[in-house]
Formats: structure tokens, sequence, C-alpha cells
């Protein structure tokens, strides 16, 4: 198979939760088990650091990995989902896996994919293992793909296990209660291994204490000794990242990693890693940022970020996911911005009239669009050099104008 017929069969074939949401949802690791007795269990042949939480545990792998290749280390990133290209999602040293390694990996195994019936998922965290491997990484950071205790990649066995924070995302999955949520993440604790945890949040402390001395593992809350640091990413909410990342780079044993190690490592990391979509800056005079915040705890931090700014006009490309609770996002934006409402263009995509229909219960109001590309044109043409252009609600709509 050529790459573009690899991908086309991993996106139609199989299950996918980017796509279709809670039915492609795989609550058991017999799959990724199995699948890495195949390929000789690649995860055990390199060290790894094992990322997960609610919001900003993409930014923090990011992190983690700039400061680890100041450092002159060969790291590997494993994260999801992807922007725009598929091979986003493993990369090492900030370059993405080749297209025709992906064929290959792919084709050679397809039978057994399909025998199996793994989950895109499933396969995708094979694929970046067995790269890891062959490309004889120092250390691979692993991003959690959704909750931690049965998450394809929580058969690691990590130097250190990050957990960024706790809120209230993925509940049909994960629990309708923090500690709920807290308790699926803290499944990513492993014995005899520190874990940082990167909020101290008074509902779910107890959760990872207890996960923690259970498992004899060396647990540290890093919000409770703050770093003095700069970042090339923007966004106010991105100091709590960083400085989860220096407590996790500090946490790793028999590594050399000196304070300018990290020092460069966060004022590189777009650079270093090639991170798009965070608080992401696309063009100036009028401003348009872009931002993937797509739950409450992610939102509350970038609307007051934007409320910050000064501009005359706000405009505001939004578009949703179909199986997002509208009523805990849309409270969060601003009444006082004008609206473009558009669908992503996945099958999970929200009707762009029903989500505007839905707004109006919140005050908010503005046109739909039959596309993101429509509505960003829109937006952009509406605008001044003086406002401001914001598109989010999703990764997916970010994903199309990036």
């Amino acid at each position: 198979m050529t790459y573009q017929e690899t991908i086309d069969w991993m996106f139609s074939q199989l299950p996918m939760y980017q796509r279709q949401g809670k039915e492609a949802f795989k609550k058991d690791l017999t799959n990724i088990i199995v699948f890495c007795d195949v390929l000789e269990n690649p995860q055990n042949t390199f060290k790894s650091i094992h990322v997960g939480g609610t919001n900003g545990k993409g930014s923090t792998s990011h992190m983690i990995s700039s400061i680890l290749q100041e450092a002159g280390y060969k790291v590997g990133l494993y994260t999801s989902p992807h922007l725009k290209n598929f091979t986003e999602r493993v990369r090492i040293n900030g370059e993405e896996i080749a297209q025709d390694y992906v064929a290959d990996f792919i084709t050679k195994n397809k039978q057994f994919l399909e025998k199996q019936q793994l989950s895109f998922f499933e396969m995708t965290v094979g694929l970046a293992f067995d790269y890891f491997a062959s490309q004889k990484v120092d250390i691979a950071i692993i991003e959690v793909g959704l909750g931690g205790r049965l998450d394809s990649t929580n058969i690691i066995n990590p130097e250190v296990s990050v957990i960024t924070n706790i809120g209230y995302d993925h509940m049909q999955f994960l629990g309708e209660t923090l500690p709920e949520i807290a308790y699926e993440k803290a499944g990513i604790i492993k014995e005899n291994t520190p874990v940082i945890i990167g909020e101290k949040q008074e509902e779910v402390v107890l959760v990872f204490m207890n996960k923690a001395a259970e498992m004899n593992a060396n647990i540290s809350f890093a919000s409770d000794k703050k770093h003095n640091f700069q970042t090339d990413l923007l966004g106010l909410y991105q100091m709590n990242n960083g400085n989860t990342a220096i407590h996790a780079v500090k946490a790793i044993q028999n590594f050399s990693i000196s304070e300018g190690d990290i020092k460069r490592g966060l004022k590189r990391v777009v650079e270093n890693t090639n991170f798009k979509g965070r608080w992401q800056v696309l063009q100036e005079n009028p401003t348009v940022i872009c931002d993937t915040a797509h739950n409450k705890e992610g939102l509350t931090y970038v609307m007051n970020q934007l409320a910050s700014q000064t501009f005359e006009t706000l405009h505001i490309v939004l578009g949703v996911v179909n199986d997002k609770k509208l009523d805990d996002v849309l409270s969060f934006f601003p009444k006082n911005a004008s609206y473009y409402f558009c669908k992503p263009n996945i099958p999970r995509g929200l009707d762009e009239k029903e989500l505007a229909l839905q707004a109006k219960q919140f005050d908010l109001y503005g046109v739909t669009y039959n596309s993101v590309n429509e509505a960003y044109a829109a937006a952009l043409l509406k605008a001044t050099r003086e406002d401001i252009v914001f598109v989010g609600g999703s990764t997916f709509v970010v994903a199309e104008v990036v």
C-alpha cells in the first residue's frame, strides 16, 4: 500500500475515537498486549516518561521533550490527536515519522490487525513503540490517549509518571465525579516509580496519595514548588505546564540535565518539537489566535486570557463535536463577540445550526457557515486591523485553519 492508501485504510476501516466517539472506545488492554508481543515488545527496549491528565498533557509532553533534546538526548514523542498530518503523532527530536515507515509497518502487520480487530489508537501505539525501538531513542515521552488505567499506552514501565490535573472531560468513559476520573488517571502510577502531579486539587489529593502508597511510588505535587522560567509557548496557562515539566525532568534518574538545558528547552519548545495549536498566533492585523482548548478547565484559562487582550471587536470562529456537553463549555465564551458557527469536517462534528441554536441560550449570537474554512474566511473579511479573530472549540476546528 502507498502511504495515502495506508492512511485511508486506517481511518475508514477501523474504529477511531476521534471519528466515531464512544463506540470506538475499548476498555481493555488485551489487544495492545497481544500486538506488542507480536512486535517482540518494543516498549521494553527504551526508557520512557508517561504523561496523563485532563488538560495540558500535550504541552507538558512537548516541554519535557524539548528539555531532554537540549540535554543532548535522542527523544521520541508520541502524542494525539494530530492537527494536520497523521505523522505528527510520532516524532523523534521534532522530526515526524517517515510516511514510508508507516506504510511498511501497516502493510507488514495488516493481516494481524484485521484478524485481531485492533482499533486505530491501538495500532498507532504499536507503531510508535516499534519506531522508537528501531530508531534506538534514549527516551520517549508517551502521552496518554484517554484516561490512563485502561489506555493502550499503559503497558510501559516509565522512569516517571506525570499527571497534569483532573477536570471534567470524557465523562461518558471515565466517570461523573472528579475522584472517579482521578482514579482512571491514577492508573498510570507504577510500582516504585516517582509520580508528579501537576496541580494539587483538594477533591482528588487522596485518590493520588492512596494509589501512590499502594504502588510504593514517591509522589510530589508540582504546584507545591513553583519554578521561575520563560517559555516560547504563549498562553498564561502554560506556566502550570512548564512547572510540571521541570519537576518531571528533575525526577528522572541517571540522566544528565542541567539548569541551562531546562531554560533553553522551555524557550525552544516550538523550534525543537514543532508544536502547534496552543494559543498559536497565526497572523497580525488583525490578530488571529487559535487554541485547541475544548473543556471547562481549559476554556477557563483561554477565555480569561482572551478577555485580557486589547481589541475593538472580537470575532470567534466556533465549532464543537457532537458528544460535548455544551452547557459545560458555552458559558465560558464572551457575549460581546461576533460568532461564526461551523461544523468541523469529521463525523462527530456538531451541526452548525444546532450549535447556533444552543449558543443563543447563552446570549451568543452569530451566523452559521457550511464549513470551518467558510466561517474563517468570513471572520477575516469582516475583521479590521484592530480586531481579534479567535478560532477554537475543538481540536478539529483548529486543525482546519493552522
